[in-house]
């Protein structure tokens, strides 16, 4: 067997026992990605192989942390499936209007051009003064580049037709500031946001919220993590409160299925149900 097989197997154990032990699934990850990073990890950490990690990574949280930041791949970008964004627009938005003042939670940001897309349907809908928008992730790097928002230009560019099947109502270019090669969201678009370091896997709840969006972050996660996750989320919620999920995740067979109703089941929005 070679060095290179035996590397492979000692990190298909690896994430196993992350799984097992902390619920977080990076075995879905790119491979070559989590190889690489596994690498990297590993040249700086004293250990001689990677099998060598994993006492350390069972019995030590905070190592776990500094491991689980090296994995965290922050795939992001602007009106990610525009459909979501104009049902927002159509289903959400209303609601949203009734109330003088609201709270959103973007849970697991990553590097942040979600959280300008939805700041940018607020504005655009005359809502976003009203708004208090708290951004969240595990990944303090990733925070940092979504609290600088500065982008690569051409991917900004290549947001302009998800802008536009989102319903939006300008240019996407009056959102930014071009940078040499480079994308600056406008400050009038960070101003009601709040981006901070937390944890889905071991943090609270984060307050009383209108809306919640936190999108293809549940897929890397087990079913009891996912429980979790979700149980946060509702206790967070205001009754009549919306959570919006990424595309390939839903709450059937979660054991909040029954404290929330359908609002669009293609955008995988749902509204927490009243107090009867």
């Amino acid at each position: 067997m070679t060095d290179a097989e035996i590397e492979r197997i000692e990190i298909d154990l690896l994430l196993e026992a992350i799984f097992q032990r902390y619920g977080y699934d990076f075995r879905s990850y790119a491979r070559a990605s989590i190889d690489r990073r596994t690498r990297q990890f590993l040249a700086g950490s004293g250990y001689p192989s990677v099998s060598a990690l994993i006492p350390k990574i069972m019995q030590d949280e905070e190592f776990f942390t500094d491991l689980a930041r090296q994995f965290s791949i922050s795939v992001s970008e602007m009106f990610r499936d525009p459909f979501v964004y104009r049902t927002l627009r159509e289903k959400v938005v209303p609601m949203l209007r009734t109330w003088p003042f609201f709270k959103v939670w973007h849970a697991g940001c990553a590097s942040g051009e979600e959280v300008y897309s939805l700041a940018i349907v607020l504005k655009e809908e005359g809502l976003y003064d009203r708004a208090t928008i708290y951004a969240t992730d595990f990944n303090d790097s990733a925070l940092e580049q979504a609290r600088e928002g500065i982008y690569v230009m051409e991917k900004v560019q290549e947001a302009t037709k998800n802008y536009q099947k989102a319903g939006g109502k300008a240019s996407i270019s009056e959102y930014y500031q071009a940078r040499y090669d480079s994308a600056a969201m406008d400050s009038s678009l960070k101003k009601r946001i709040t981006f901070a370091n937390h944890s889905l896997a071991a943090d609270s709840a984060f307050g009383e919220m209108h809306l919640i969006f936190c999108r293809n972050v549940l897929i890397y996660f087990n079913r009891d993590l996912q429980n979790r996750t979700l149980g946060l989320f509702t206790e967070s919620l205001v009754h009549g409160g919306f959570l919006c999920l990424g595309t390939k995740e839903d709450l059937r067979f979660t054991k909040v299925e029954g404290d929330y109703e359908i609002v669009d089941d293609r955008a995988r929005i749902y509204k927490r149900k009243a107090v009867a």
